[in-house]
């Protein structure tokens, strides 16, 4: 799959869900011996799969500082910065009750931003590592 290409929809043929996998072929009894698969490659060592674990690990790490370094800036803040949380904005709000608020969108942020990436890095790749391994 070319980078200019958008990764399948999900009503794609070429699309599967992450527990999905094409079952491999079982072997032909009359075909005899001469025809042994070819084992497989060491999946560790294949450029494909260490692409798509790096890119995994990158989002999934940058996802979980995102939700959860603004969860603990908020705790350190609510535990040691304690007038500055009860510092007021407008009517009864305050900056702490202001950053709690913000938690959920910060959160769901996250996710949105997740949710993208995995599908214009994370997807291509583990479907074109599926199609390769179905071509064999």
């Amino acid at each position: 799959m070319s980078h200019g290409t958008p990764p399948p929809s999900p009503h794609h043929a070429d699309y599967l869900l992450p527990w999905q996998s094409t079952a491999p072929a079982p072997p032909d009894p009359l075909a005899g011996p001469s025809t042994a698969p070819v084992p497989a490659a060491v999946p560790g060592r294949h450029s494909d799969l260490r692409r798509l674990r790096t890119a995994y690990r990158a989002l999934r790490r940058i996802a979980t500082l995102t939700a959860l370094g603004y969860f603990v800036a908020f705790l350190l803040l609510s535990a040691f910065a304690k007038d500055a949380m009860a510092t007021p904005l407008f009517g009864g709000l305050n900056a702490g009750m202001a950053l709690g608020v913000l938690q959920l969108p910060v959160t769901v942020l996250a996710l949105v931003v997740y949710e993208r990436t995995a599908r214009r890095t994370v997807d291509p790749l583990a479907a074109r590592i599926r199609r390769a391994g179905a071509a064999r």
